[in-house]
């Protein structure tokens, strides 16, 4: 939410649970200068405000079997509502699909697509282009995940 103000100690604490949220609160409340219960109580407004949308645990895709990391690149037919309706309601037809960004400039869309194999992406391809009427599609294999991180560059020093 744009209107929530976050002070220092916010900030602080969103650091550290995107960095652990598997943080007992007593540790948590020590890394922040806070005692338990302020702190319990932050992180409750943080989730209220939906500033903490969720907790999850990160997985090595490669270690269950998802080893081939696609960006694709999506140009979309036509830029009428009908169309990216359509668009938006295909999405969750395919859980392959983890990361969907609109993109200005030329390409109109950007979906990061995470599969076991080559010929599972060839099979995730033609059904979207089965599925879904575009303009141009391009992928973008990826053959190496230099930095892959879900830690926002958050500033807890001001403020």
């Amino acid at each position: 939410m744009n209107d929530v103000t976050l002070d220092r100690i916010d900030r602080k604490i969103l650091d550290q649970l995107m960095r652990d949220t598997t943080l007992p609160v007593a540790q948590l409340a020590e890394r922040v200068g806070l005692s338990q219960t302020p702190c319990w109580k932050r992180i409750q407004k943080l989730e209220a405000a939906g500033v903490i949308t969720r907790r999850v645990a990160l997985v090595d895709p490669v270690k269950i079997g998802l080893g081939l990391t696609v960006f694709v690149e999506v140009e979309a037919l036509d830029h009428t509502p009908e169309w990216r309706a359509a668009f938006r309601a295909l999405i969750p037809r395919f859980p392959a699909i983890v990361e969907v960004h609109r993109l200005a400039g030329t390409v109109d869309y950007l979906l990061k697509v995470v599969v076991p194999d080559m010929r599972a992406f060839d099979e995730f391809y033609l059904q979207l282009t089965r599925a879904l009427p575009c303009r141009n599609i391009t992928s973008k294999f990826s053959t190496e995940a230099i930095l892959v991180s879900t830690v926002w560059p958050i500033d807890v020093e001001t403020v």
